[in-house]
């Protein structure tokens, strides 16, 4: 049931609208039995737009979309009458959202803010009318531009879920359980690996009314950067966060290694993921005495912030809020 209802990636094929034919018209009336030309323009296809909205959280609303055809331009007419446009089609997406071409992998839109409007695919342009044709050699041209095609193709809808901060860790890390406490967020929590298997955002309440978004990502394993385990659905959405936040559990047999492997995979997936700011926080730490955090430290990287904390007696989280304050709003150096 929960992934059923977070789609973060749908395949549709899209088309814009044609552009209508210009016309091929002579002005004829009673007063005039040889009028010159007087074909209107041809209207442009309609246009298919990405808009943002911050209520949705998924693209599961167009997951039985496979088709989006939009309307094409109606023809010029006589007396310089220009066709009517197609209508747009306008499809509401997740902030975050990137439309990509199938083919050659390209980005060619993406969605951040609320109510920006992004024209992904453009409606070919109406065709020129035979009155912009006439010329002092040529007084009744019989010649009016036919509308340009529009664009289609297999295109692909894909979403990165945009976080302040992502919680990253190896599967069973304890990420639902602080994503629980810390925020109102109610991810479903269990003791075996990948219970997440989709990012679940929660806010966290700070100080004077303030506040900023985590996302609890599924967890990393060895080869997820091959697509292994959730694999590259996993990784993709770690490339909206400007802080993150791993999770190493107290009980973790190698504290260094499970780092290690960590950033190695996000390395793998992308090199530009590592010049993010990093934060480690040991969880479980109700586990420990003083004599194996001091332990545990010395096994930890020097130059990263660490903290240690335990969701379940509250070690640690107001320390964890303030790090995280602190570390998201440090003005970057010029």
């Amino acid at each position: 049931m929960e992934k059923s209802n977070f789609v973060d990636q749908i395949r549709i094929f899209c088309r814009s609208g044609h552009g209508g034919p210009g016309s091929k018209h002579f002005l004829r009336n009673k007063m005039t039995a040889f009028g010159g030309p007087d074909g209107g323009d041809g209207g442009r296809g309609g246009h298919i737009i990405l808009k943002g909205n911050s209520h949705l959280w998924t693209l599961l609303h167009l997951r039985y979309f496979k088709n989006i055809l939009a309307e094409n331009g109606e023809a010029g007419s006589g007396n310089n009458k220009t066709g009517r446009d197609g209508k747009d089609i306008i499809i509401e997406v997740p902030l975050g959202t990137i439309g990509i071409d199938e083919e050659t992998g390209n980005k060619e839109a993406e969605v951040l803010k609320d109510g920006e409007e992004v024209i992904w695919l453009q409606g070919g342009k109406g065709g020129l009318g035979n009155t912009h044709f006439k010329t002092a050699t040529n007084q009744a041209p019989e010649y009016a531009q036919p509308g340009l095609a529009g664009v289609e193709g297999w295109k692909i809808l894909e979403l990165k879920v945009l976080a302040d901060v992502g919680l990253v860790g190896l599967p069973n890390a304890g990420k639902s359980t602080l994503l629980s406490v810390i925020t109102a967020a109610k991810p479903k929590i269990a003791d075996y690996a990948f219970t997440t298997l989709t990012p679940n955002l929660g806010i966290v309440d700070y100080r004077d009314g303030k506040s900023f978004c985590i996302a609890d990502l599924p967890g990393i394993i060895e080869g997820a950067a091959e697509g292994k385990g959730l694999g590259h659905r996993f990784l993709r959405h770690i490339e909206r966060n400007p802080v993150l936040l791993f999770l190493i559990p107290a009980d973790s047999p190698d504290h260094k290694k499970e780092f290690e492997i960590l950033t190695k995979e996000l390395e793998k997936y992308n090199r530009e993921l590592l010049h993010k700011q990093f934060i480690i926080a040991v969880s479980k730490t109700d586990l420990l005495d003083e004599e194996l955090i001091v332990a545990i430290k010395k096994e930890l990287p020097r130059n990263i912030p660490r903290i240690f904390i335990s969701s379940i007696t509250g070690l640690g989280l107001p320390e964890l809020k303030d790090l995280l304050w602190k570390v998201l709003n440090e003005q970057p150096p010029d």
